[in-house]
């Protein structure tokens, strides 16, 4: 999609160098972007200017939904995108709430699924908001938050991508998702995706017509070891005609997503691709 690359090629032209603590690397840095996804027209924004995985980043976003907190859940639903952290994180393999090995932590869906009362017991937030939308309601705080700031300890990764704000309007269901950090070579590549998806989803178990997504960056940066491939390799490319991605009609309920659903229930027409570019991952 045109409104990636230009991102890139912002942050290549204005990003300022910052360093991450981290991950003890220097990020080129800009402040603040917007993208949208049509939805409703079924735009499906997968970056075709390398070869993208998509199945992953929706298993990734069904993991968040079922409110998982190990790897191992992830690697099964179909992404790896959890190992490296619940793994090799030096921190978190020292920290006394990681529970053993592909242990995420108190994360994400775990986090929306349960999200703490301060009076004694959680509220499931996930539920809440589909109920609401079944039954046509909007009170304007259908928000799907995985941040916690007093439980960040206890998991092996801060949400990057935390808030999910969905708006019913006109007979059409809106999303707005906020973002405050975002590695745009790897993880920009899963997020769109991510964002189309859970409004098409949310949209298709709760009876509405999706309308547009829209994706706020905070953080947009790009790690010093990725700027070369960046700069020379996937922003000379030319972007090709976006696939159509295709959602089993049978998925109708929240229940169905956390039970039976599986990547096999996801596919793409169309999909056109340059080369795949193998950037390097920061844990």
């Amino acid at each position: 999609m045109r409104q990636y690359l230009d991102l890139c090629q912002r942050i290549v032209d204005e990003g300022v160098w910052v360093d991450n603590e981290r991950t003890g690397k220097r990020c080129l840095t800009v402040i603040n972007a917007d993208l949208t996804y049509n939805v409703g027209a079924g735009k499906f924004p997968l970056v075709t200017t390398r070869k993208s995985f998509y199945k992953a980043a929706i298993a990734e976003m069904i993991g968040y939904l079922r409110g998982y907190d190990s790897a191992a859940d992830f690697r099964a639903l179909g992404t790896k995108t959890w190992d490296a952290n619940a793994n090799d994180n030096v921190d978190w393999l020292s920290n006394p709430h990681r529970k053993g090995d592909d242990d995420c932590g108190f994360i994400y869906g775990k986090v929306a699924r349960n999200f703490p009362k301060p009076d004694g017991g959680s509220i499931d937030l996930l539920r809440k908001i589909i109920d609401d939308l079944k039954a046509g309601r909007d009170d304007r705080g259908e928000i799907l938050t995985f941040y916690h700031p007093g439980a960040f300890h206890m998991g092996c990764l801060r949400p990057c991508m935390y808030s999910h704000h969905f708006s019913l309007l006109g007979g059409k269901l809106y999303l707005n998702s906020t973002q405050r950090s975002c590695d745009v070579p790897l993880g920009l590549n899963f997020n769109m995706v991510q964002v189309y998806f859970l409004l098409a989803i949310v949209a298709q178990i709760t009876g509405h017509e999706p309308g547009m997504a829209y994706h706020k960056i905070v953080n947009a940066h790009i790690y010093e070891d990725q700027l070369e491939l960046m700069r020379d390799v996937q922003l000379k490319r030319e972007p090709l005609t976006p696939p159509t991605l295709k959602v089993n009609p049978d998925i109708r309920s929240l229940e169905d997503l956390e039970t039976w659903v599986s990547m096999d229930d996801f596919e793409i027409e169309g999909y056109e691709y340059h080369p795949a570019i193998q950037y390097p991952f920061s844990v």
